[in-house]
C-alpha cells in the first residue's frame, strides 16, 4: 500500500512539472529558441543601400534578421532571400515595414558596395546589404558564431566560398531570440515573425 502511494505521489510530481514547464500560454516557436544563448545585435558595417556607416543601435525598434552570405552564391543564398521576400510579403506592408533584413556579405573582396547594392535590391526593400572590412567582418561572425571560409582560385580549382546558413531573429531590443536553417517554412517563419512584432 505505501509502495502505491509513493506511486501515485510520484506520478503528480511528474504531471505537475510537466504542467509547469507549459504553462506559458504560448504554441511553441516554428524556428529554434536560443533566448540568452548569443549576445545582442552589434556591429559596425556599411550599408551599401545608401553607403552610410551604421551599428546595431540603428536597427533598435525593428525586429531583425540576420543573415551571411553572397552574391554569386549558386542556390543557398538566393533560396534563403526568396523565402524571406515571401514571409514579408505573407506578413502584408505595414508589417513587414517593422522588419529588416541583415544581408552580411562573407566574400568583400567581390561583393562591392554596387553589386551587393543591386543584389538586395531583387529581393525586398526590407533588406540591407552590409558590407565591412575584413576585420568588422571577422568581429562580427565571430559574435554570433558564424563559420565562413573564402578560397581563391588555385591550381585550376575555382573560387570558393563556405558559409554558415542559420537566419538569426532578434526583437525590437535587439535581443537575439531564434534561428532557423529553414526558411522554406515561410508559414512557420511568418508565424514567429508575427509573435516578435506583437511583443
Amino acid at each position: 500500500m505505501k509502495h502505491a502511494w509513493i506511486a501515485r505521489a510520484a506520478a503528480l510530481a511528474l504531471s505537475a512539472l510537466f504542467l509547469a514547464g507549459c504553462g506559458n500560454g504560448h504554441a511553441p516557436w516554428h524556428s529554434t529558441n536560443i533566448d540568452g544563448a548569443m549576445p545582442a545585435l552589434q556591429f559596425q558595417m556599411t550599408r551599401v543601400n545608401d553607403g552610410k556607416p551604421v551599428t546595431g543601435k540603428d536597427y533598435r525598434g525593428k525586429v531583425v534578421l540576420l543573415y551571411f552570405g553572397y552574391t554569386h552564391c549558386p542556390d543557398v543564398c538566393p533560396t534563403t532571400l526568396s523565402n524571406i521576400n515571401l514571409i514579408l510579403e505573407d506578413l502584408g506592408k505595414r508589417k513587414a515595414n517593422d522588419i529588416r533584413v541583415l544581408f552580411v556579405t562573407v566574400d568583400p573582396n567581390r561583393d562591392t558596395p554596387a553589386i551587393l547594392k543591386s543584389y538586395v535590391a531583387a529581393f525586398a526593400p526590407q533588406i540591407d546589404g552590409l558590407r565591412g572590412t575584413p576585420n568588422q567582418l571577422a568581429i562580427m561572425a565571430r559574435r554570433y558564431r558564424v563559420a565562413y571560409n573564402v578560397i581563391p582560385p588555385h591550381d585550376d580549382k575555382p573560387y570558393t566560398v563556405y558559409h554558415s546558413n542559420g537566419v538569426f531573429m532578434f526583437d525590437r531590443t535587439g535581443r537575439v531570440r531564434l534561428v532557423t536553417m529553414n526558411t522554406d517554412n515561410t508559414k512557420g517563419v511568418a508565424s514567429d515573425l508575427n509573435r516578435l512584432l506583437a511583443e
